[in-house]
């Protein structure tokens, strides 16, 4: 009899990570140990989401599997970024989890970034949501009964109304047609509350919603940061965040 291989799942608690781990608890080739996610240490954050750490302890309550927190400083190097998760990895390698599951859809060089690092430990990594058009994704954790509120967007792509919006069918029909309807390019990030993967809807309210922009690092030798883009006006853009309490 074969048995299943044990992973991580690194969960941004958003709707791509719900969908994604819907997927990997029905393959029965794997058992997921725990979930992964990194959080801003100053602010006790979601790293890119801004959501509270104590929202993503009641989710994973409610999903019922362990909590793993990599405490990233705000602004990392690449260098600081990849030692974090190399020291994280190694020790969950120690209780024999082989496996990193993500919930990437099709951004090749971010998967093979994550395959390179992966295969430094001897990790593999697992992509069930990979290259299925996320508009079929999207239709898909709708119909499933999955809800998710927008927490965060790039002004860059969407304007302060859709932070703090539901996603259902009237937010994908008012999404602009250069905006992927899954976020997937970084146009918008989720949390997501309920759901069939959820023993129960993981509650909160609305707080207010904050304008943030990033400093552009200074100096070259800081400019190497794990939050950072080749794009020459990343810098320009600032983002609204919905505050949940």
């Amino acid at each position: 009899m074969s048995t299943s291989k044990k992973a991580l799942f690194n969960w941004s608690s958003g709707k791509d990570s719900a969908l994604a781990l819907y997927k990997i608890l029905k393959n029965p080739d794997f058992t997921i140990e725990c979930l992964l996610t990194s959080v801003n240490q100053k602010y006790q954050r979601i790293s890119m989401h801004g959501v509270r750490v104590e929202l993503l302890e009641a989710q994973a309550k409610s999903l019922g599997l362990p909590l793993k927190v990599m405490q990233i400083p705000e602004m990392p190097t690449m260098e600081a970024y990849e030692s974090v998760m190399t020291e994280t990895l190694t020790e969950l390698k120690n209780r024999e989890i082989t496996h990193s599951v993500f919930g990437d859809i099709f951004l090749e060089d971010l998967r093979k970034y994550r395959e390179s690092q992966l295969e430094k430990i001897g990790f593999e990594g697992v992509f069930p949501l990979w290259k299925i058009p996320t508009r079929d994704l999207i239709q898909e954790f709708i119909s499933l009964g999955f809800k998710t509120i927008v927490v965060c967007v790039n002004e860059r792509y969407l304007d302060k109304s859709f932070v703090g919006r539901i996603i259902d069918a009237d937010f994908i029909k008012d999404l602009p047609e250069n905006v992927d309807v899954c976020g997937e390019n970084g146009e918008f990030h989720t949390f997501t509350f309920d759901g069939p993967i959820f023993s129960e809807p993981v509650h909160f309210e609305i707080g207010e919603i904050v304008y943030r922009k990033y400093e552009k690092p200074k100096t070259q030798e800081s400019s190497n940061t794990a939050c950072d883009t080749s794009s020459s006006d990343a810098f320009d853009y600032g983002f609204w965040y919905c505050d949940l309490i």
